[in-house]
C-alpha cells in the first residue's frame, strides 16, 4: 500500500477515535460504592481503572440499559466493585491528572478528591490489603487520539504507543506495589475499525479495516501485553477474543449488511461502530469482555 494512503487510513482511524472517546456522557445510574474503609470483615474487593471502557460509558444513540463489564465481573465473581474509572483518560491523565468530573465517572464510582486514578487506587489497594480479589485496568485507546491532525500520522502513532509503554511502565509497579499479590489483569480492546468494511461513513472502509488488524495485533497491543506481563499482570487480549484477528476472507451472512467477513459481523454485534461510528461496547459486547476477564479467575 503507498505510503500516502496509509497516512491517510490510520488519520481517519485516529479521528474517529477521538470522536468517540474525548467527550462522553454520563452513564446510566448503578448502586452507589461505598468508602473503602467501610468494607466488611472478609469481603471481597475489585478495583476497576480506565477510561469509558470501564466507566460503561453508552452514547446517546443507544437505547436501552446495560452494565460495564466491570460490574458484570464483580456481581458473578461476588466481589464489591470500586470503580475508580474516568471516561475520557488517556495513559498520562491516569497518572498525572486530579480528579475526575462526575459526569465522567462510572456509575457509583467514588469522588477521587482531587487525586489522580493512579494515587486513588494505590490508597484503596492498601486500605484493602488482603482482601483485593481483582483489579482490571482498561487505558490507552484515547491516547492515539492526537495524531489525526499531526503531519505525519505514522510517527505520531509510533510514539503515541511509546507514550502508552512508558505511562504503563510508571503506573503498573505502583499498582503491584499496593496490590501485592493480588490478580491484576490488563485489558484492551476489540478492533472495532473492523467496522469500517460496512460504514458508509469511510470512502475506503475496507482498506482500513484491513490496516486495523494489523495496527491492534503487532503494534498496540503487543506493546500493551508486554508491559502488564513485566508485573506479573495477566493480559486479556479482546480484540482475539472478540474475534478480531480471524480472516477477513471467512464470510458470514449479516441481517443487516449481508455477507460480510466474520470479524467484521462480530464487530458490529459487540459495538456501535457499525450503526453510529462510536467505539464503545454494546451490552453484548461488555458481556463478551466479563466473560474473558472472569475466565483468567477461573469463574
Amino acid at each position: 500500500m503507498p505510503r500516502c494512503r496509509r497516512r491517510t487510513l490510520i488519520g481517519a482511524l485516529l479521528v474517529t477515535l477521538g470522536a468517540c472517546t474525548a467527550t462522553p456522557a454520563p452513564a446510566p445510574p448503578a448502586t452507589t460504592t461505598p468508602p473503602a474503609s467501610s468494607t466488611p470483615p472478609g469481603e471481597r474487593v475489585y478495583v476497576s481503572l480506565g477510561d469509558s471502557y470501564a466507566t460503561g460509558y453508552r452514547p446517546a444513540q443507544a437505547s436501552g440499559t446495560g452494565d460495564s463489564f466491570a460490574h458484570l465481573v464483580a456481581t458473578r465473581s461476588g466481589m464489591r466493585l470500586i470503580n475508580l474509572a474516568c471516561s475520557g483518560a488517556t495513559s498520562a491523565q491516569m497518572r498525572v491528572d486530579p480528579g475526575c468530573a462526575p459526569g465522567n465517572r462510572a456509575p457509583g464510582g467514588p469522588d477521587p478528591a482531587g487525586r489522580t486514578q493512579l494515587d486513588a487506587a494505590v490508597q484503596v489497594l492498601r486500605e484493602n490489603q488482603g482482601r483485593v480479589g481483582l483489579v482490571t485496568v482498561v487505558i490507552g485507546g484515547n491516547d492515539l487520539a492526537p495524531c489525526a491532525t499531526a503531519p505525519e500520522p505514522l510517527v505520531c502513532t509510533s510514539r503515541a504507543v511509546e507514550e502508552i509503554r512508558a505511562n504503563l511502565a510508571a503506573v503498573l509497579p505502583a499498582l503491584r506495589a499496593a496490590a501485592g499479590d493480588a490478580r491484576i489483569v490488563g485489558l484492551t480492546y476489540p478492533d472495532v475499525f473492523l467496522g469500517a468494511w460496512v460504514s458508509p461513513d469511510f470512502r475506503d472502509g475496507k482498506n482500513l479495516a484491513q490496516l486495523s488488524v494489523t495496527l491492534f495485533r503487532d503494534v498496540f497491543n503487543a506493546t500493551l501485553k508486554a508491559e502488564y506481563e513485566k508485573v506479573g499482570a495477566e493480559f486479556v487480549d479482546v480484540t482475539a477474543t472478540t474475534g478480531g484477528y480471524g480472516p477477513l476472507t471467512d464470510v458470514t451472512q449479516d441481517p443487516t449488511y449481508g455477507p460480510i467477513p466474520t470479524p467484521v459481523a462480530k464487530v458490529c454485534a459487540l459495538t456501535y461502530f457499525c450503526q453510529h461510528t462510536d467505539v464503545h461496547p454494546t451490552p453484548a459486547g461488555h458481556e463478551a469482555i466479563a466473560s474473558a476477564v472472569l475466565a483468567t479467575t477461573g469463574r
